[in-house]
């Protein structure tokens, strides 16, 4: 049969999601913990390739599993041998033809940033840290300008394995939870570093560093990525959704 599964993981020990030789990995701890519990080979699809230190709360992989065993028993038994910073929350039965990356209708991200003077102990594995207060009416501003279609070259590495840098984003906006800051942004897909280096570029419009007419101007595809900001730091960044026709998990 065919299972889609909801993957949880704290991304600060993971070189990433890829398996890498070598490397400690997600898609590395997962095939090997579905391998022991299925006894089989698993081959993973998943819908977004987090880099090292990115974590998730709604990441969804599918693969094909010849077993009795039922999907709530494949998720349970799965995570008993998961190490603790990674779990496999649920699974559920899905058509042959689906696919965890092409099915995806869209991904959504979150990116924290904790402002302020003092840092927190409990947050930092999972926030980026400003010491000093960002003007959220520019932050505001930067992300509204984001939304729709546009070019995004400048926002991936020159050097990439992509080919098309148009997507389509239709959700894209800060909100405060407390003492953190949040960018919200959802697209059809995104492009490698892309959201670390949309937060690392408006966050220096929040500091008066860059103007947003030149921040507009980057959105247009003409210019390469030197001409954006920095990368903001991969613990602040979490896969909060993948969104298909239904749902799945």
């Amino acid at each position: 049969m065919k299972l889609a599964g909801l993957v949880e993981y704290d991304g600060t020990d993971f070189s990433g999601w890829a398996a890498q030789p070598g490397q400690r990995t997600v898609e590395g701890s997962l095939s090997e913990a579905l391998g022991t519990i299925l006894r089989q080979p698993v081959k993973l699809s998943v819908a977004g390739r987090t880099d090292a230190g990115v974590h998730a709360s709604g990441q969804v992989v599918s693969f094909e599993a010849e077993t009795e065993l039922s999907p709530a028993e494949v998720s349970y038994k799965t995570t008993a041998v998961l190490p603790p910073d990674v779990a496999l929350r649920r699974c559920a039965p899905v058509s042959h033809d689906f696919d965890a990356r092409k099915s995806a209708r869209s991904r959504s991200y979150e990116y924290r940033v904790l402002d302020g003077a003092i840092r927190s102990p409990l947050l930092r594995r999972y926030t980026s840290r400003v010491p000093k207060s960002l003007d959220t009416g520019l932050l505001d501003e930067a992300a509204g300008l984001v939304r729709g279609t546009h070019d995004f070259r400048a926002f991936t590495p020159s050097r990439s394995y992509h080919s098309y840098f148009v997507r389509k984003v239709t959700e894209s906006l800060w909100e405060r939870r407390g003492e953190v800051l949040v960018y919200r942004i959802t697209a059809d897909a995104f492009l490698y570093g892309m959201v670390r280096t949309l937060v690392g570029t408006m966050r220096e419009v929040a500091e008066g560093r860059r103007s947003l007419g030149d921040f507009a101007s980057l959105l247009g595809g003409a210019d390469e990525r030197s001409r954006a900001g920095p990368s903001a730091p991969p613990q602040g960044l979490t896969l909060v959704r993948a969104a298909y026709e239904e749902q799945i998990v």
